[in-house]
């Protein structure tokens, strides 16, 4: 008899499961499967509610190499922080792809902020230069970090910049890092935190462009975040026209990413975009061409990445005995 029972796991349990240098590895290993054509990726659905200044998101996907399924529910209220909850939070199902019993419902969030941090840092690997040093980051909330966690693996860092709108949250990421062995400073300007920056994170809410191109240095890499819904931007339209763009996924970058304002607008075509990092992971298209050429990786967040790293999580736990089982049906 089938068994009956599904496994629940925690923010901590996934904590003490999984690290970030776990993470980097699934993501990669899930855009080389995208890049394949081995997924199943429905596009985000959005819900918005305007009222409440948010939206919820379903995610589901099918990454069939591995033979792992689940959705993932996620919202995105960018005045939590005042109320004392994330901006983003989130929860996962993992099904059983041979009968469909719920194996595994788990926290979502602290994977959500792993994987986007990974996609970044996997992005910079196949884009960036590679004696990058120096990173720019606009934008220093929870996910500012996870993004900088993920690069300090695959770069030397020496120096850090931030900045945001907002002073404390800038402290708060200064303070996290204290003692690494970098040097993080406070910008006062986006244009003084991006100015000779190797790579650049872009990691806000901002319906308005925020980089210029003028401000940028020759063979710079930006990796572009925060645009995950309609209406987002966070880059001049310039930067984009005359840079090397790489997507994470066609059908979701045009409707929610980065390019999503320019192209509605027709500022951008589909033979402005150069591929996506599936493609150029599997060699099917070149990365970086020379040292001095802009690259942009546009970042939607892929539900697949969500989904290979829950069943990664999953099977660690019932191999470590993480975890409560509770029966349901």
């Amino acid at each position: 008899m089938a068994k009956r029972e599904t496994l629940l796991l925690t923010q901590k349990d996934i904590q003490q499961l999984f690290t970030m240098r776990d993470c980097l590895r699934v993501v990669e290993g899930t855009f080389r499967s995208h890049g394949r054509g081995y997924v199943q990726m429905p596009a985000k659905s959005y819900l918005y509610i305007p009222q409440y200044q948010g939206d919820f998101r379903s995610m589901p996907a099918f990454v069939e190499d591995l033979g792992a399924a689940g959705i993932k529910w996620v919202n995105v209220h960018p005045n939590n922080p005042q109320k004392g909850l994330p901006t983003v939070m989130a929860m996962i199902i993992l099904g059983d792809v041979k009968t469909g019993f719920p194996l595994c419902v788990m926290d979502g969030t602290h994977l959500t902020n792993l994987r986007t941090g990974a996609a970044g840092a996997v992005a910079a690997k196949y884009l960036a230069r590679k004696n990058s040093k120096t990173v720019a980051l606009i934008g220093s909330g929870r996910q500012a970090v996870t993004q900088l966690e993920a690069l300090r693996l695959l770069f030397k860092i020496k120096q850090v910049s931030v900045w945001s709108k907002d002073r404390s949250s800038d402290e708060r990421f200064m303070r996290h890092f204290k003692g690494a062995l970098f040097q993080v400073r406070r910008a006062s300007h986006p244009a003084a935190c991006v100015k000779g920056a190797d790579i650049v994170t872009t990691i806000t809410p901002s319906r308005r462009p925020i980089i210029q191109y003028k401000w940028l240095s020759p063979g710079t890499h930006i990796n572009a975040i925060g645009a995950d819904a309609k209406g987002k931007e966070e880059i001049m339209p310039q930067v984009l026209k005359r840079a090397k763009v790489v997507i994470d996924d066609w059908e979701q970058a045009s409707h929610s990413g980065e390019i999503n304002v320019p192209f509605s607008r027709g500022q951008l075509t589909r033979r402005d975009i150069h591929a996506t990092l599936g493609e150029v992971i599997t060699q099917q298209k070149k990365g970086r061409s020379n040292s001095r050429e802009i690259t942009v990786f546009d970042s939607t967040g892929l539900s697949i990445q969500d989904i290979a790293c829950a069943h990664t999580v999953y099977r660690l736990a019932l191999k470590q005995g993480k975890g409560t089982f509770k029966r349901f049906f």
